[in-house]
């Protein structure tokens, strides 16, 4: 079995908790809503037995998103100043990593992250400002 084939079943997680994601949001009442929960569950059994996530977190990291499922990519570059690496607080655990963003998976990566290489920080609109950025050596 070739490696594409063997990760089939991750596409088939994804594709099943974003048509669910999606059904969810335009459900008209609760047993459409239900059903659509369900198929989140199975995507979630499925992502649980093929890693080693546990299904719990797995589901309700699916149940925290909402609305029409868009897909994204995470954009990071790496910025240096005087032999130092500019490092961000990351917001949802707290911990360091490289500037960066998300956006649509038909835009090319280096269009994505360009803008944030080119700025310094301090020149950063104040709602696009990452948290406690520190230039590491």
């Amino acid at each position: 079995m070739s490696e594409t084939s063997s990760l089939r079943w991750l596409d088939w997680a994804r594709e099943i908790q974003a048509l669910a994601q999606t059904g969810s949001h335009y459900a008209e009442n609760e047993y459409q809503k239900e059903r659509y929960l369900r198929l989140i569950e199975i995507a979630a059994e499925i992502m649980s037995a093929y890693s080693s996530v546990d299904q719990e977190r797995i589901l309700k990291l699916y149940l925290s998103q909402q609305g029409y499922a868009t897909p994204r990519v995470d954009v990071r570059g790496a910025v240096f100043r005087d032999d130092k690496l500019l490092m961000v607080r990351e917001r949802q655990d707290g911990g360091c990593g490289l500037r960066g963003r998300q956006g649509p998976v038909e835009r090319d990566d280096q269009r994505l992250a360009a803008p944030l290489l080119r700025s310094e920080p301090a020149s950063l609109p104040r709602r696009h400002h990452p948290p406690a950025l520190d230039y590491v050596r």
